[in-house]
């Protein structure tokens, strides 16, 4: 019982989110802000896959942008081009972003902290180069137009509300896929290497094989994000996959709570939703929005997820008295005895 207690307790806030997430669409009408709430969906899938090699294994990887790229690209042009379906281009998204983790992983092998972060950030800026400069096949910087929405059953998802509940049942299933990783043997692992990676190869754990599995990840679930996003807007061009939006994924982690599930979301929410909410302040937006992170980082370093801490601190109080257990005080020992002089 006190297993499911615990369980419950970890996961009420996931399921929260979730109930006031599918009960959005009908506070809000206006079709602006819900492609907005698909924004925030597709990038939290984004972000959870970051959190792999970034949170828990302590990569910097500023490739996201690269990834999320390619699997809005390969989706759009299969479609495109060829009339492939897009849940087919979804599964080719989520391949490239398998081959794509594979050759960013054995370069991370060799590669440590800010070299890493240039690797990955070069890795963004030559795909945004080469489609760019691969007129033939991407259109350019003219961009890729009349991408299809999905199919489900003969149903064409066109609507923006039933894309939306096509996107929180991906999105939704993703987090809990991102949060059994993260408790289970994987996480521990991918924690080991960003905490001491010394220890973990004196116990035996292939390093190398850890950190090539937690970019994998990253890049499959950034992939396939970007299929999301490709359908969802119906037109991409190179210039929407910058460094910034790399650099605004990092933000996502830091700001929700590195590391952490329920952290993805808030920190996918907050800063997907701060251009809006500071949109009235106009050529001060960037020095108000930088300013909130710099603030962030230096107050919360661990995230907005950490003001949670002493409530989860009471909680644990809470169950200890209803158990019966003994308090412990200040000098004593679990059992309540004092050191008598």
């Amino acid at each position: 019982m006190k297993k499911e207690q615990k369980l419950i307790f970890r996961l009420l806030p996931l399921l929260i989110a979730a109930v006031i997430a599918a009960l959005l669409p009908q506070m809000i009408r206006n079709e602006y802000y819900m492609t907005i709430a698909c924004q925030i969906l597709i990038y939290l899938i984004a972000v959870c896959g970051l959190n792999f090699i970034t949170g828990l294994t302590g990569q910097m990887n500023l490739g996201t942008a690269g990834m999320f790229a390619m699997g809005a690209y390969v989706s759009g042009l299969l479609n495109v081009k060829l009339g492939v379906s897009p849940w087919l281009g979804l599964v080719a998204a989520l391949c490239v972003g398998w081959l794509i983790g594979k050759a960013l992983g054995y370069p991370s092998l060799r590669l440590r902290g800010v070299y890493l972060s240039l690797t990955t950030i070069a890795f963004t800026e030559i795909i945004r180069m080469l489609l760019n400069n691969m007129k033939g096949v991407t259109n350019g910087a003219q961009g890729l137009r009349g991408i299809e929405r999905y199919n489900f059953f003969g149903y064409r998802i066109e609507g923006t509300i039933p894309y939306y509940y096509m996107v929180l049942i991906v999105a939704i299933l993703v987090v809990w896929f991102a949060w059994r990783i993260v408790n289970s043997k994987w996480g521990r692992e991918f924690k080991a290497v960003r905490d001491n990676i010394d220890a973990v190869e004196s116990c035996g754990i292939d390093v190398a094989k850890v950190k090539i599995r937690a970019f994998t990840l990253a890049a499959m679930l950034g992939s396939f994000a970007g299929a999301l996003y490709a359908h969802l807007i119906g037109y991409i061009n190179p210039e929407s996959f910058t460094v910034d939006l790399s650099t605004n994924f990092v933000i996502m982690l830091m700001v929700g709570g590195i590391g952490s599930v329920f952290g993805n979301v808030i920190g996918a929410v907050i800063i997907t939703l701060l251009p809006e909410l500071l949109r009235f302040l106009g050529k001060y937006y960037y020095f108000v929005y930088y300013t909130a992170v710099l603030l962030c980082a230096l107050f919360l370093p661990k995230g907005i997820v950490s003001l949670a801490a002493p409530i989860r601190e009471k909680w644990n109080r809470l169950r200890a008295r209803r158990a019966g257990a003994p308090a412990m005080e200040k000098g004593g020992t679990a059992d309540g005895d004092h050191i008598k002089n």
